[in-house]
């Protein structure tokens, strides 16, 4: 009974949150609720507050008023890393990854987090690292390769897989398509099929609404009891 009403609360309530870059009104009290297993689409052009709103869900910027909460709990005026370590995963619009070290190196770093989060031993984790490998089109690649030698769809699709990895609660993921082809397309809908399987509630930002359309009808096709939400 306590785990089914943990899962009907939200997982990150967001309430009137603001912030403003001098005359700019980059977040007009934005108050929203996410929930696990489900997907929410944030759809806009250029200069909207996309990746705004994102950098103050994971604490890059501080919110002007509101507030944020994580599993019931105030993160507003918590650092990045914390809410980080508190399930908060995100992506970028440009990979972010450990440029001078290899991708074995870049996963470790996902694996560190969740191990640190629920003092998980990290070879428990295998089996999830060759699944989710395989869904992102990255299982024949050599581990010990340096990032450098991944294409930019490989990199991106890394980032997602080491986000999964440290077990979140909350997966931020800015434009993930921007920039793939129709295959790599796939392997994003996979990934975030497995994230839906593992109560992660997702946020995905996009320019263009037929795109997140797109994504949420493949990846939840054959998944009747998953939602979605636009804003």
């Amino acid at each position: 009974m306590q785990d089914t009403l943990i899962k009907n609360k939200p997982v990150l309530t967001l309430s009137k949150v603001c912030k403003n870059f001098g005359g700019v009104v980059a977040a007009d009290e934005i108050s929203l609720e996410m929930y696990g297993g489900q997907t929410f689409g944030l759809i806009g052009p250029n200069g909207a507050g996309k990746t705004t709103l994102l950098n103050l869900i994971t604490g890059i910027y501080s919110s002007d008023s509101g507030q944020i909460h994580l599993n019931g709990r105030n993160i507003s005026k918590a650092p990045t890393h914390k809410r980080a370590l508190l399930g908060i995963a995100r992506t970028f619009q440009h990979p972010r990854l450990l440029e001078r070290c290899d991708i074995q190196t870049n996963i470790q770093l996902g694996i560190d987090l969740a191990n640190k989060r629920r003092r998980k031993p990290s070879q428990q984790n295998q089996s999830e690292i060759t699944m989710l490998l395989g869904c992102a089109g990255l299982k024949n690649v050599d581990l010990s390769n340096s990032v450098e030698k991944l294409s930019y769809g490989q990199r991106k699709m890394l980032e997602i897989v080491r986000s999964l990895l440290s077990e979140p609660a909350v997966l931020l993921l800015d434009e993930p398509a921007a920039g793939l082809n129709a295959k790599e397309m796939e392997y994003i809908v996979a990934l975030i099929k497995v994230a839906i399987e593992w109560d992660i509630a997702v946020l995905l930002i996009e320019h263009s609404m037929e795109l997140v359309m797109e994504i949420w009808r493949r990846s939840h096709f054959n998944n009747s009891e998953s939602d979605t939400h636009l804003y």
